[in-house]
């Protein structure tokens, strides 16, 4: 068995957790990588909303106050993040944390959007919920958006483009981790 090893901290575990701790993992935790898990069903759905009222939000809305606080960093330490903060619209999310880095003045940290989780236009008045059990046009609500979990072959390739930073929106929880060290490892 060969020597390589890997550092991987969590930045967070849900939507609203503590920035704090992650700060001292990257300053003092010698990381590889560290992966901030903030989605969860309910913070996507509230994503989707957010979308629809204007197409520039739908990420998560602690984005950026932590990448100001966790760029800058990652950066110095030569740490990846990779994080699911780009909810229901990882694009503008990617973008909020490009115009984070120029304001920094952190020049060429390559930024990657994994994106394909949306799967609204594949929809139909067929479409079957398994839940309540009945098609969609005989659905009584309205259906904000569908999303797939992703896994972790898109967050892979970005890190084969040397992705400082990976942005998701809906992936499974454990592509998150897995991810980085399939990469590092070459599994």
């Amino acid at each position: 068995m060969g020597s390589k090893k890997f550092r991987l901290g969590t930045g967070a575990g849900f939507s609203a957790d503590r920035l704090d701790p992650a700060v001292d993992l990257v300053r003092r935790g010698d990381l590889n990588a560290i992966v901030f898990e903030c989605l969860g069903e309910r913070t996507l759905a509230s994503g989707l909303r957010e979308k629809l009222a204007d197409p520039t939000l739908g990420y998560n809305p602690l984005l950026e106050k932590r990448m100001q606080a966790m760029l800058p960093l990652c950066r110095a330490s030569n740490t990846c993040l990779i994080t699911n903060m780009g909810a229901a619209n990882p694009i503008a999310a990617g973008n909020v944390v490009a115009n984070i880095a120029v304001q920094l003045g952190l020049q060429g940290i390559r930024i990657v959007v994994v994106t394909g989780d949306d799967v609204t236009d594949l929809l139909t008045d067929d479409t079957h919920l398994e839940e309540p059990d009945c098609s969609l046009k005989d659905f009584k609500q309205s259906v904000v958006g569908a999303n797939a979990y992703l896994g972790s072959e898109g967050i892979v390739e970005a890190l084969q483009q040397n992705a400082d930073v990976v942005i998701t929106g809906r992936v499974a929880d454990p592509s998150l981790f897995l991810a980085p060290l399939q990469h590092f490892f070459e599994w």
